[in-house]
């Protein structure tokens, strides 16, 4: 071959060479996620939507059927029943991120801004975790000889003189299934909230000491401003946990206290599934409001 076609020959390689490394430069991102895309389409679009569609079928007191139908949202809607345990799960998740914020933010603030040893602040949020290394319905169950009317709290309380009867309103209430809600989930409250407070820097606290700035206009102005990101995504995540909650209601309430949750999972053991799935239906669209709302205090992905 001669010299000139060898040439030719090794320019007409990299003309067919340069497109596909454009193609990749320009679709390979596209490639990368198309994974992710495939799982996210695979088990979460299909399963809400399967879900929307069994919320319509013809449920009856010993079948179901596919033929569509709107009795069981009208059923849902209709009932005081159904329709209450809508209202009480809300109440009891703002009650729960109210008290979870409201002992987790300085216990957060502790770790995170007077603790300046970074091994002491592993340490202690280590020890906030430390109950998770029990099972969830131990750490749930174990209310119970606290809370009881013999339990150690009315004994401790009577002890010391405070009460002289003991206060049977702290089990198989709904105030036990908000303090067993509160313990069991302030810890992912505290984390992301250490975490943010963490990554301020002293010399902006230090600044604004410097310019005459009180204690309280600090915290105002500057700590809690930057910490509300860790807060968003706490509140996320008790939020998320809180709006699912069936087990702590079970056993804290005595099966007084009715959650969307627990509806859920009593009409699946009674085979109704199209009941079920307009609770289910219902219930993540409260999540996503919820979620939604929560991401415009904060543009997370700035902020992080």
């Amino acid at each position: 071959m001669s010299l000139s076609e060898t040439a030719g020959a090794k320019m007409a390689d990299g003309g067919t060479e340069a497109p596909k490394q454009a193609f990749w430069v320009r679709n390979g991102h596209f490639l990368l996620l198309a994974p992710g895309v495939v799982w996210m389409i695979l088990f979460l679009v299909i399963p809400l939507i399967m879900m929307v569609y069994v919320s319509f079928w013809t449920q009856t007191t010993f079948a179901i059927k596919s033929d569509l139908t709107t009795k069981s949202w009208v059923t849902f809607f209709a009932s005081e029943t159904y329709f209450g345990a809508l209202l009480r799960t809300l109440r009891i998740w703002l009650t729960v991120l109210f008290f979870t914020l409201l002992i987790g933010y300085p216990t957060a603030l502790f770790i995170g801004q007077f603790v300046r040893n970074k091994t002491v602040q592993t340490i202690l949020l280590v020890a906030c975790v430390i109950p998770f290394w029990t099972s969830f319905l131990i750490r749930v169950l174990a209310w119970r000889p606290m809370l009881g009317k013999e339990g150690a709290i009315n004994i401790v309380l009577q002890k010391i003189g405070i009460i002289s009867e003991p206060i049977e309103v702290l089990l198989f209430t709904e105030l036990s299934v908000i303090i067993g809600m509160v313990q069991i989930y302030v810890v992912f409250m505290v984390g992301p909230i250490a975490f943010m407070l963490a990554r301020i820097d002293e010399s902006l606290i230090e600044a604004a000491r410097d310019l005459g700035a009180s204690a309280w206009t600090i915290f105002r102005k500057i700590i809690f401003p930057l910490s509300l990101p860790g807060v968003v995504v706490g509140a996320i995540f008790v939020s998320v946990m809180v709006l699912g909650e069936f087990a702590t209601a079970a056993a804290l309430s005595g099966r007084k206290v009715n959650l969307l949750g627990n509806i859920i999972v009593t009409q699946v053991g009674s085979l109704k599934w199209a009941f079920a799935a307009v609770v289910g239906v219902i219930l993540t669209v409260v999540m996503a409001i919820v979620i939604t709302t929560l991401l415009r205090v904060v543009n997370l992905r700035r902020e992080l």
